[in-house]
């Protein structure tokens, strides 16, 4: 069985931005005046193969979020999974 990971990851909201406030600052000074509170962050998929239960998927990408993809110090992640046909 394949499966579609889809996962986001931002920064804590009590984390500073400075990468968000620059392309804000920029999107102001381009006249969207009505643009605030932008945060960038980081969108991945990846796609599993060799697990047969969703939950084993959920287990493993959990893993993989604390162990390497995201900084969970000063990074908040969610992700979704679909089965593949």
């Amino acid at each position: 069985m394949e499966w579609l990971v889809k996962i986001n990851i931002q920064l804590k909201e009590s984390i500073l931005d400075p990468q968000g406030q620059a392309v804000q600052a920029g999107l102001n000074a381009l006249g969207y005046d009505n643009v605030s509170e932008l945060n960038v962050g980081k969108y991945m998929e990846l796609k599993i193969s060799d697990l047969e239960d969703k939950e084993q998927v959920d287990k493993q990408v959990d893993e993989m979020c604390q162990r390497l993809l995201a900084n969970p110090v000063i990074e908040d992640y969610r992700y979704s999974i679909e089965e593949m046909a």
